[in-house]
């Protein structure tokens, strides 16, 4: 009997045109009605996810920013929060103005530019997200952010990532989200850590636990839940660790999911 669902948001329990499509919301009602505990964990900030949180009617704290921030839906107390290290905020923000890369973060749930260019654009056109510039970035660098983000080519993203994890150290946890997105929080800002989390506030164990997903920032949740499930749509490299791999979430997967292992149902 699994007691605890963890979901993450775009492409997985969204389709391709950013909808819960109703199959979809019915599984998850009915996953509620039979006491489990449905959440969601998303790379997003809190503003953005808590959204589609109250969409589906979803009523208990919820994943965000990675893991860096595990926040109430009904009177939004902060329940598991992780700030990125001021050291490594500000080894990042001087590394980024040396090597002309865009970089942005999250203030109090507000989303911060160095500056006005297409990548920001982009970026907020996905999620619907106000952005805010800052050409004096330092002084935002030098505030508690749960994560900063560098957007840019994946090729170049992948080449950097080496660099960053010598430059920046262990306290940091850094993943992609998107090919497109390198995300930057504290170390034990990660989906798997806040699921950990969750699951002890909520009384059940990691063994009680499901966590879908599709990029590579899900896997520490896939690989800590009691079972992990990637969606058709994922990267290679979390279906190789999946426990299961369910449909797209252009075919309603994670109604699939629940249908199999929550209300016993193919």
């Amino acid at each position: 009997m699994y007691k605890l669902i963890a979901i993450d948001i775009d492409d997985t329990l969204i389709n391709d045109q950013k909808e819960v499509t109703p199959a979809t919301q019915q599984a998850l009602e009915a996953a509620v009605a039979k006491g489990v505990v449905v959440t969601l964990a998303t790379g997003r900030a809190y503003a953005s996810a808590h959204k589609i949180a109250r969409q589906t009617g979803l009523n208990v704290p919820i994943i965000t920013y990675q893991g860096a921030l595990v926040k109430n839906l009904l009177d939004e107390k902060v329940l598991y929060e992780r700030y990125v290290p001021l050291v490594a905020a500000r080894r990042l923000y001087e590394f980024c103005v040396e090597r002309n890369l865009h970089l942005q973060t999250y203030i109090d749930d507000k989303l911060y530019t160095r500056e006005d260019n297409q990548k920001i654009k982009d970026y907020t056109e996905l999620n619907n997200t106000e952005y805010f510039v800052e050409p004096v970035f330092s002084k935002v660098i030098e505030q508690p952010a749960p994560k900063l983000l560098i957007i840019d080519e994946p090729e170049v993203l992948d080449e950097l990532i080496p660099e960053l994890r010598e430059l920046l150290g262990s306290e940091v946890h850094i993943t992609k989200s998107k090919p497109h997105f390198l995300e930057i929080m504290h170390h034990e800002g990660t989906k798997g850590h806040a699921l950990t989390f969750l699951a002890n506030h909520f009384g059940c164990d990691l063994s009680e636990t499901i966590a879908i997903g599709d990029s590579w920032n899900d896997h520490e949740m896939l690989e800590c839940a009691g079972l992990g499930i990637a969606m058709e749509n994922a990267i290679p490299d979390l279906k190789k660790l999946a426990d299961y791999i369910t449909r797209s979430n252009n075919e309603d997967g994670v109604k699939h999911a629940i249908d199999k292992f929550i209300l016993n149902v193919e």
